[in-house]
């Protein structure tokens, strides 16, 4: 308690320049900018939309949610990395910040270098579907099929180089090699006719797009990405159950600021989304959409999640040879 406390008044602490600019400026003071690299209305801009409103209840400053799109995150990301360090602009962002260094051969920033880490938000699984005709009802089954097929079936995604892609090449390379050909699409939604007409057998969605289908049989559930069986899907064995050792994959939301961002300021930022994940409404409208909310980061958490990820995954762009289209 006494340490809660204390970091309680060293956040208060770090609002107080906030404070001060806002006193005396023309009221509503100049809004926070939380720029979101991904389309209006999409899976991560509802999720960043909840946390800042939020999250202006906790600063001085209203916190304005800004979509910049454009080749992948990168024209977005880099608005902030090239934003003044003054915590006026933060990034909400994805598992694409981690891998976007590998997927590009050139982009104006460096993911690492450029940005501090604020806080994960949080984590959301993904569930491997496969048609109710293919001929396996277990991930055993399915790696054993695959294994005495190989490039015989396919897989389908949302896209080439995005987190549904990545999390199935990780599971055909953790699984000993296997071998199927990826389908990338425009989005989960595009792919689904295709595997719900058992056209392409198999898509390892995130969960909020893949429970629905499971719940409706559909189509067959085999495994999720979480370390232990989930709440979500309480019926569903883990990939590591399923014989695949240490597999996990996620895609994630964070929130960062460009580096040089002053720590006070970085601190105060951190505990008003770790206050905004706290709301019991928050909490429960982010774990509707499949989130696995992080309520206690910090920013030398995010920040070693951050690296943790980019180790883990550019490995796998490499030897699967994913480039972005």
């Amino acid at each position: 308690m006494q340490r809660r406390h204390a970091l309680g008044l060293a956040a208060a602490a770090a609002l107080a320049p906030m404070a001060a600019r806002a006193q005396g400026a023309e009221w509503p003071p100049a809004p926070v900018r939380m720029v979101v690299p991904f389309a209006a209305g999409g899976p991560t801009d509802i999720p960043a939309r909840l946390v800042a409103e939020e999250m202006s209840r906790a600063l001085p400053n209203r916190i304005v949610v800004e979509n910049r799109t454009g080749s992948g995150i990168i024209i977005g990301t880099d608005v902030v990395a090239k934003a003044p360090k003054d915590g006026q602009t933060l990034l909400y962002t994805t598992v694409g910040h981690a891998v976007v260094r590998a997927l590009f051969d050139r982009i104006p920033f460096d993911p690492v270098a450029d940005f501090t880490p604020v806080a994960l938000v949080g984590q959301i699984p993904m569930i491997m579907l496969v048609h109710p005709s293919f001929p396996a009802r277990t991930l055993p089954e399915f790696i054993a099929h695959i294994r005495a097929n190989p490039g015989r079936f396919d897989y389908a995604s949302s896209g080439n180089g995005g987190a549904v892609h990545l999390a199935s090449e990780l599971f055909l390379h953790q699984a000993g090699g296997l071998r199927m050909n990826h389908i990338a699409f425009r989005g989960s939604s595009a792919a689904m006719p295709d595997v719900l007409a058992g056209r392409i057998p198999m898509i390892l969605d995130v969960a909020a797009s893949a429970i629905p289908y499971m719940q409706r049989g559909e189509l067959r559930a085999l495994a999720i990405s979480t370390r232990e069986r989930s709440p979500l899907a309480p019926n569903v064995p883990t990939f590591i159950e399923g014989g695949v050792p240490g597999y996990e994959a996620y895609t994630w939301h964070m929130v960062l600021v460009p580096s040089g961002t002053p720590a006070p300021t970085v601190r105060a930022i951190n505990a008003a989304v770790n206050r905004a994940l706290g709301v019991e409404a928050v909490r429960n409208r982010l774990t509707d959409l499949a989130m696995q909310v992080v309520r206690d980061s910090t920013p030398e958490s995010a920040a070693e999640f951050l690296r943790s990820e980019i180790a883990k995954w550019e490995p796998i762009i490499r030897a699967a040879g994913i480039r972005a289209e």
